[in-house]
């Protein structure tokens, strides 16, 4: 099955990105996604209270809509984030608004946040059954209290996930970055865990922050401080950036997020960065840039407890994560660690 899936992916590579991608999820929906082996015991690890066989997750983006969240579980992951999903429906931007710069192993998004809703989500996600399963929630486009959507997101799906993220860094829906400023996130921070407060108690699902690349220091240390005081759980470091470093890719100019191999090196900087702010005080999760086991140590060394991935399943398929994890194992024994916990912020 690993050739067939390598197969797949060369031949999907071929055709339109998103094309391709809504095959991928029609695959796995059919039981087409690869079965991974059992995991190395040293990669269990403990993120928030909640027990992962391993560190290392999916990235939301891929299952928008949780279709796909127990086939990506099989195939190896430790976790998976769903969404970013809204309180209503939405078609997100026109297309083409995905797209590959193979030569510099990366992609260009503009997608928008394009999602069927609440109400499906919740309806698939209510249904899952074992396994770490994320929902990573954000505002409508035309939302005129995008605040509320947030809440409405947490109370629709309060018991169901496993965890959530607060996404307020994509830079495709216009002005939503503005909420990571300091008074705007106080307020939105406030009303998520107030609303939290007054759900159903004995749920135990953490909070994540996911944040931009695109921060100075001033910008990072009012976000740590404003984490730590709302007592978030963490945050995920990071969505994809609007800076262009010199690609090479005839689609190195168009509009969207950068995501892929030349985010590795500015997030993990900027991941090293809200370690030194954060002073202990929230965990860490590690996105941008991951396409082998050396860079997942990489972020793990930097300071986060877990990593995330998405972009680089486009260029090596879904036999990827069992790679990266018997990497990863490696380099941890290799190093004299006797766990994941031990390597975090080891550098």
């Amino acid at each position: 099955m690993t050739d067939l899936h390598g197969l797949a992916t060369r031949l999907l590579s071929r055709i339109d990105s998103e094309d391709a991608h809504n095959l991928a999820i029609s695959g796995l929906k059919l039981g087409l996604g690869p079965l991974a082996p059992a995991d190395d015991p040293i990669l269990a690890t403990d993120l928030a209270g909640l027990k992962l066989p391993n560190p290392v997750g999916l990235a939301p983006g891929f299952d928008k809509n949780a279709e796909v969240f127990g086939p990506m579980l099989r195939a190896g992951f430790g976790f998976v984030e769903c969404g970013t999903v809204t309180p209503l429906p939405q078609v997100g931007n026109p297309r083409p608004r995905l797209f590959r710069l193979a030569e510099d192993r990366a992609v260009i998004n503009r997608m928008g946040f394009n999602n069927k809703g609440l109400e499906p989500f919740a309806a698939r996600l209510a249904r899952r059954g074992a396994g770490v399963v994320g929902a990573n929630l954000g505002a409508n486009k035309d939302s005129e209290d995008r605040l509320a959507d947030y809440t409405a997101g947490l109370r629709r799906l309060w018991g169901m996930a496993s965890y959530f993220t607060i996404n307020i860094s994509s830079p495709n829906t216009p002005g939503l970055r503005a909420l990571q400023t300091k008074a705007a996130l106080d307020e939105l921070l406030g009303r998520i865990v107030n609303t939290a407060q007054s759900l159903p108690a004995g749920v135990a699902a953490p909070m994540f922050l996911k944040v931009a690349p695109d921060l100075d220091d001033g910008e990072i240390e009012a976000i740590a401080d404003t984490v730590a005081a709302r007592g978030l759980a963490g945050v995920i470091v990071s969505n994809t950036t609007l800076a262009r470093p010199a690609l090479t890719s005839v689609h190195r100019d168009e509009t969207g997020g950068l995501s892929g191999a030349p985010l590795f090196g500015p997030s993990t900087e900027i991941l090293r960065r809200f370690r030194a702010a954060g002073q202990g005080r929230f965990l860490l999760i590690g996105a941008g840039g991951i396409a082998s086991g050396a860079d997942a140590y990489a972020k793990i060394r930097a300071g986060a407890s877990a990593v995330q991935l998405y972009s680089a399943l486009a260029y090596e398929g879904p036999g990827l994560v069992v790679r990266i994890k018997r990497d990863l194992a490696q380099r941890l024994r290799a190093e004299g660690f006797r766990s994941v916990a031990e390597a975090v912020g080891a550098e």
